[in-house]
């Protein structure tokens, strides 16, 4: 396969992360890439990149458009806030890259379906980096669903719940935002719920809210129902304000009901559950499946291989809308207070863009 050259754009807090831990191992170690330059509007976050990436001062740049402009390369890698997505899409395309993005698409439903007619029309591979639904733990789940040992799925709960009340705990940004839990955080579970049920979502209802203490301008905690075509049911329990924090990012709770055993994970101790009537449960550990890598440095090495020839992973564009639109039919359903058609609510936003 041929080296492939990258532009980043975003250098700052989960930026950080890319350069420092996730994307060093396929320049260094695989040699699949090379970085070709780094943008940021910080110049303090190019030391990182200089270093990791091996790149000079005169490839790191705050302005993006004179980086696209002045170092053709194979795709981009966007790590910005989502209100930003569109416009580094936009100047991907123009210089004909490929794109891999931080999630959502972008910070509106109406911006997704633009950006999935932009690249689709351009004729571009994009991929969306669900971290969460890509770790060891959410993968040996799904593995353990999918095998069959345990039946037709009936109903899964999901509980991801945070001490992050105060401003600036979570990032500034997301405490300016209007609805951050689900935009910034939920996003990542109904993705995970829809790879466990493996169906999209049909109908959802959210109940949303910021507590009195919760040092939010949006809301920070939601109750949604949701139900998948298959007719798998999902319950989903989130909150940034709580007084404790009891399943963080990476240490979610999931529960998975199906006919033959109950599956539980809870800050990443997996187990099935059986009883014969009344009797108490008898457990079982499961082991975690082992590879290399996993979220976002297995998600590069994927997608890379794509745009190499290989075969599509799970998290392109294509499949990521209908996470979108799980995603901002729940905001919605917030606002209205009313049950969302997901499907019909992505057929009317994509006739709309």
């Amino acid at each position: 396969m041929s080296k492939k050259r990258f532009i980043q754009v975003g250098l700052g807090g989960w930026g950080g992360v890319w350069v420092h831990t996730f994307m060093p191992r396929l320049i260094h170690k695989l040699g699949l890439v090379e970085a070709e330059a780094v943008v940021d509007l910080n110049p303090d976050t190019f030391s990182g990149a200089k270093y990791h990436y091996h790149i000079p001062d005169g490839k790191c740049y705050t302005d993006a458009r004179r980086a696209f402009e002045e170092n053709p390369a194979d795709f981009a890698i966007i790590v910005v806030p989502p209100a930003f997505h569109e416009e580094m899409v936009d100047l991907a395309l123009e210089y004909d890259m490929d794109i891999l993005s931080e999630k959502p698409i972008a910070d509106t439903m109406e911006g997704c379906c633009r950006i999935y007619k932009k690249v689709t029309a351009a004729g571009k591979k994009m991929a969306v980096t669900m971290s969460h639904r890509f770790d060891q733990d959410k993968q040996t789940l799904e593995h353990e669903i999918k095998s069959g040992k345990y039946g037709p799925v009936n109903y899964i709960v999901c509980r991801f719940t945070h001490n992050c009340r105060k401003f600036g705990s979570w990032g500034d940004f997301r405490h300016r935002m209007k609805n951050p839990l689900i935009i910034e955080g939920s996003v990542h579970h109904f993705d995970i719920l829809r790879a466990l049920s493996g169906s999209d979502a049909k109908t959802v209802y959210t109940v949303s809210w910021n507590p009195e203490w919760g040092e939010f301008a949006g809301d920070s905690t939601a109750l949604v129902n949701i139900e998948m075509l298959n007719d798998v049911k999902a319950f989903y329990e989130g909150a940034k304000a709580n007084a404790s924090t009891m399943n963080p990012w990476t240490n979610e709770y999931f529960r998975v009901e199906c006919c033959n055993g109950t599956l539980e994970l809870d800050r990443r101790w997996l187990r099935v559950l059986r009883s014969e009537g009344s009797e108490k449960p008898l457990q079982t550990d499961i082991k975690m499946l082992e590879q290399p890598v996993w979220m976002n440095s297995w998600l590069a090495e994927q997608f890379v291989n794509w745009i190499n020839g290989g075969p599509a992973p799970q998290n392109t564009l294509q499949d990521n809308i209908q996470c979108a639109a799980l995603t901002f039919a729940a905001v919605e359903s917030a606002e209205t207070g009313k049950p969302v058609d997901v499907q019909e609510y992505l057929r009317k936003a994509m006739e709309a863009s």
